[in-house]
């Protein structure tokens, strides 16, 4: 059962994401800021992580490009989530580190696709 990182400070959408994400057969663990989803990407060895970009104490652009650089961490595949839809977000996530870039309200469907992209489940 691939393991799923998310990483979202917004109450109502970590408690709907993680509870569809667990119906699919995901094990979730769950961060509030992207400093405590950085610790836990090192602890918890996730299969991919799904990471909100407005975070507080780290946002999710620092994270991803601290996550990227370290050797422990690098390879694990990062999904952005994000309300910023504006034109060339997509290319700065995917500067940052990101693998791949999702838009906010999430639409599951698409989203459980990329997944299934990255860790194959």
């Amino acid at each position: 059962m691939p393991k799923i990182l998310l990483v979202e400070d917004n109450e109502m959408n970590r408690d709907m994401l993680s509870r569809r994400l667990m119906k699919k057969g995901f094990d979730v663990v769950m961060a509030f800021d992207g400093q405590q989803g950085v610790n836990m990407a090192l602890s918890e060895t996730p299969d991919i992580i799904l990471l909100d970009m407005s975070l507080p104490v780290m946002d999710g652009w620092d994270a991803a490009g601290v996550l990227k650089g370290q050797d422990a961490t690098k390879a694990i595949p990062i999904i952005a989530l994000t309300a910023h839809a504006m034109a060339g977000d997509k290319e700065k996530a995917l500067e940052a580190g990101c693998n791949d870039y999702d838009t906010k309200p999430v639409d599951f469907k698409r989203l459980l696709s990329k997944i299934h992209e990255f860790v194959g489940a």
